[in-house]
């Protein structure tokens, strides 16, 4: 087998995609020998000649097998850290402790390691192998690695997206040979960004090891290097183009025959041949092959992956290499995408490399079935791959199941480094481009991709405008933006920017859910490009939910939720852990809400091309980030099912536009009704219903006019116009919606009007002088209502309140408001009877979150209970109260955290709540059982 050195020459262009290649193969998993290195002495001290003295298991990674150095408080950990000193913070000091050390920002592993590590193993090359090519495939190392074959260095590879596949023909001998492999998982010239999830320790973790296919495999001489295969839906024809690489040293006829197969039924394509002359060298051929006038495309609705086999015999050899396409176009058509040439609206979500089990990429293809259908089950059809790529099995799943992706190139380069200054990032952007298009460029899947995400530098936009043309000018089967995020170029094939969506980083309380009253009558028209170039939004949502504490005996793989951990000890310690539960559930209402309107907002938004919502599941990085109303492992959380997530994201949703949410009696409601509708086709002679609903009971009902609805979004279909007369009482009600099979709702409120209920043994008040603490110890009656601004600091003042749930989370975003998850309480509670609720928030909360200061209980008793609770980040669990009660010597008082005083004539909901406790106040039901000291109330206001 040694031929000499020369045949290196064209292994840059072989190493890249010949795994698709029909070869015997010898499986190498197993038992390996493995040393780490963590002085890099080895390639000095020549260890590749070296037996190596432990063993690990092949597929896997370090970690797995239990190598690697125990976390420290020294441990350097891969990816950003906003507060580098939380260990000297007193809430962490139970867990620096090194036989205890908890980190707080994102799963930690069992062992960490970051260097060299060395593999070595040996093998037996059959006799007959002599004269074939020898490949040996690394689906997914971590990250950099070199091989040696019998003490030879045959090269080094760093992808972070494709397998690593070597020739190492020339150095093989038959019978017995070693070979030896050293992985480096650390960041050293190449710097992709510190943070990319590609990397980072804030999601997969930064892994050493080699996952997924190890093995040799055979080719001849003569053989493929690569396949593209290019569809033309309109005239049913694919172009091949293959690559061809000639070891030998003449030229060869050689024939080439294409055939292809459905996939789901086997059903056959008619195949075709040709013959060209083969070269010595890389050679490039060109052929057109006819599918047929019956052949099937491929999209979300119907998606029919073919399978192409194109076979090459030179007379002596055969080599056989087999791709899956679809027979599909996706492009720009004006301010949105069309896929065949049919509208298309992007409903997507992100995959950050979150996998708590294995802490690297699954490589078997039913855990991406499973991912793939928790999506689609909640009406999404779109997958974005942030600052990462996955292995083949999450394309070929994508194409079986018809979900679009978005793929990046493995970086976020940002923080600790930059794009467009020459560093040595661009060129690996460059290469890794070209080696994700190379290895998954056929799956029809793959219809968007970007450079990676957020990226950074002064020269970046010059550096993406390039990368942008030379992408779409050298391949048209997908559309090509220039950062996820960020930025905005002419060039682009579409925009994935921040601004299309409720909250963006930084507004805080000036946010549009949080600082306008509720409705929904707005969109992102004015939020968008007026280049006419496709949209979608970056990240949207990003709303938090309380940790479900249930979830932790789910890690039971090298990942484990410290985090958690601390998360459930502090909230045990401030006496709440049998509220864990409830906070889970009435934040995750609230958090579905948000999402409602989040997502509802960009269908309503005229020719809109589609969001990306971070997230669907869970981030458990980056401070931990509980922005999923799926966990970690896609799966439920138990306050919202796909069934009803889905009423409000799919491929078809009603949609309604309201001026507000709440109302006074006496005023009428006009609703107009329109459609976002993206299914396979339109939709003939419907005719809308809709219903007023209040206490499962129909109020009034009706059909708008029959309608054709074609694909597209605001597609007006009528109004809906009531009256509330006659009832003056407080009541929730709820328009609904029904086009054919699917339905949506919006709750609304209605209050009466002139609700001014007084007692003259009551004083409201928003001060504590004398004359009211004596007046309350003597037996009196008092509603405080205090409101923003107005309590101390200490006691709840600086906490930020706000409707909203939390913005991904207060440890890594500088704190921004609102730092609160919502409200729980008892909805039958008798101060509540006159203004009805939930046991969580809902849009007749919005007024009285916005006009409130939460009010530290434990700063009073620590056995009050609140009648409305706030609930508070999981990292600080204060007990919050928004309304208690409480004794003073003889007298009683109602604290409200809420303005329930000031220009009330323009905020229905703060009158009716006010008009509710003291109902309440005024009957023998208000008997509050914990007594606080006066001096202590008086502490709380400003």
């Amino acid at each position: 087998m040694k031929k000499g050195i020369l045949l290196l020459i064209s292994l840059p262009f072989l190493i890249l995609s010949c795994q698709k290649h029909k070869i015997e193969k010898i499986d190498l998993s197993g038992e390996w020998q493995f040393q780490m290195d963590p002085e890099d002495r080895g390639i000095n001290e020549r260890w590749f000649e070296k037996n190596l003295p432990e063993t690990i298991v092949l597929p896997g990674s370090m970690v797995e097998n239990g190598k690697g150095n125990d976390i420290t408080l020294q441990t350097k950990w891969t990816g950003g850290i906003k507060n580098p000193e939380w260990y000297k913070d007193p809430n962490y000091a139970p867990y620096v402790d090194s036989a205890n050390v908890r980190f707080p920002f994102w799963l930690q592993p069992e062992k960490e390691y970051t260097g060299a590590a060395w593999y070595r193993k040996e093998i037996s090359i059959p006799a007959d192998w002599e004269e074939k090519t020898v490949l040996l495939t690394l689906e997914r190392p971590h990250w950099e690695s070199t091989v040696w074959v019998n003490d030879m260095r045959i090269g080094m590879q760093n992808s972070l997206a494709v397998p690593h596949i070597f020739d190492i023909s020339p150095f093989l001998e038959t019978g017995s040979n070693i070979i030896t492999i050293r992985v480096d998982n650390r960041t050293k010239d190449i710097d992709v960004g510190e943070n990319s999830h590609s990397i980072s320790d804030h999601t997969q973790s930064n892994w050493n090891g080699i996952v997924g296919e190890i093995s040799l495999g055979t080719a001849g001489k003569i053989l493929f290097d690569n396949i593209e295969v290019f569809p033309d839906v309109e005239d049913k024809t694919v172009k091949v183009k293959a690559t061809v690489n000639n070891s030998l040293s003449e030229t060869h006829t050689v024939k080439f025959s294409v055939s292809a197969r459905l996939k789901k039924n086997g059903k056959k394509v008619k195949g075709q041949s040709w013959k060209f002359e083969i070269s010595p060298g890389k050679n490039d051929v060109e052929m057109m092959y006819n599918m047929g006038e019956d052949a099937l495309l491929w999209d979300e609705f119907n998606p029919n992956v073919y399978k192409l086999l194109l076979t090459m015999n030179s007379g002596h050899e055969t080599d056989i290499y087999s791709v899956d396409f679809g027979l599909r176009e996706f492009k720009a058509e004006g301010s949105r995408f069309a896929i065949n040439g049919r509208p298309v609206f992007l409903r997507g979500t992100l995959e950050c490399a979150i996998f708590p089990l294995t802490g690297y990429p699954p490589t078997d293809i039913a855990y991406w079935k499973k991912i793939y259908t928790a999506i689609q089950a909640h009406g999404l059809n779109h997958i974005r791959f942030h600052s990462w790529c996955p292995p083949e099995v999450a394309f070929e799943a994508a194409d079986e199941m018809g979900v679009y992706l978005q793929i990046e190139c493995s970086s976020w380069a940002n923080q600790s480094t930059q794009l467009g200054s020459g560093l040595p990032v661009d060129q690996y952007i460059w290469d890794e481009s070209e080696r994700i298009v190379k290895n998954y460029g056929n799956h029809p899947s793959f219809v968007m991709m970007a450079y990676g995400n957020e990226p950074g530098g002064p020269k970046s936009n010059e550096f993406l405008a390039e990368f942008v043309s030379y992408w779409k000018e050298k391949d048209d089967r997908r559309v090509y933006t220039s950062g996820a995020g960020w930025p905005v170029l002419k060039v682009n094939d579409y925009h994935n920017i921040p601004e299309p969506r409720i909250q963006r980083w930084g507004e805080g309380l000036n946010s549009i859910i949080n600082s306008q009253p509720p409705h929904t009558d707005y969109d992102w028209s004015q939020k968008v490009p007026k280049d006419g170039i496709p949209v979608v939004s970056h990240e949207i949502g990003q709303w938090c939910v309380y940790p479900n504490f249930k979830e932790m005996e789910k890690y039971t793989g090298v990942l484990k939720p410290k985090n958690f951990e601390i998360f459930q000890e502090s909230l045990r310690a401030h006496k709440m852990g049998h509220l864990a539960d409830s906070f889970l559930l009435a934040s995750g209402k609230l958090q579905s809400l948000c999402y409602k309107a989040d997502i509802e907002a960009a269908l309503r938004t005229p020719g809109f091309a589609g969001f990306q919502l971070l997230d669907l599941h869970d981030f458990p990085g980056q401070g931990t980030a509980l922005v999923g109303v799926l966990d970690p492992f896609w799966e439920e959380k138990g306050y919202i099912s796909p069934e009803e997530y889905s009423r409000f994201c799919n491929t078809t949703v009603p949609l309604a536009r309201l001026e507000k949410h709440i109302f006074t009696e006496g005023e009428t409601m006009t609703a107009k009704i329109e459609v976002a509708h993206f299914g396979e086709k339109p939709l003939q002679s419907i005719s809308p219903k809709w219903q007023l609903v209040e206490d499962d009971e129909i109020i009034s009902e009706g059909m708008l006019d029959q309608q054709d609805i074609p694909i597209g979004n605001a597609i007006q279909l009528g109004e809906v116009v009531y009256s509330f007369r006659n009832k003056n009482e407080s009541r929730k009600l709820s328009l609904k919606i029904n086009i054919e099979k699917f339905e949506n709702s919006w709750d609304i409120w209605v209050y009466p009007e002139n609700q001014n209920i007084e007692s003259a043994d009551i004083k409201v008040v928003e001060d504590i002088d004398r004359s009211t603490l004596e007046y309350l110890q003597n037996g009196g009656k008092i509603l405080l209502s205090l409101g923003k601004g107005k309590v101390s600091p200490e006691i709840g003042g600086n906490v930020g309140v706000g409707f909203s749930s939390i913005f991904w989370n207060t440890a890594w975003t500088g704190n921004q408001k609102p730092h609160t998850l919502g409200i729980l309480c008892d909805p039958s509670h008798p101060a509540l009877k006159d203004f009805p609720t939930e046991y969580h928030s809902n849009w007749q909360w919005w007024d009285a979150m916005g006009h409130a200061d939460a009010i530290i209980l434990d700063s009073l008793a620590m056995d009050l209970k609140p009648i409305v609770r706030i609930i508070d980040d999981w990292v600080s669990n204060r007990s919050l109260a928004l309304v208690f009660e409480a004794k003073i010597g003889k007298g009683r008082i109602v604290v409200s955290g809420t303005d329930l005083v000031n220009n009330l004539a323009s905020r229905p909901e703060a009158r009716q709540l006010r008009a509710s406790l003291i109902q309440y106040m005024n009957s023998d039901a208000f008997e509050p059982g914990v007594g606080i000291n006066p001096d202590d109330l008086v502490k709380v206001i400003k």
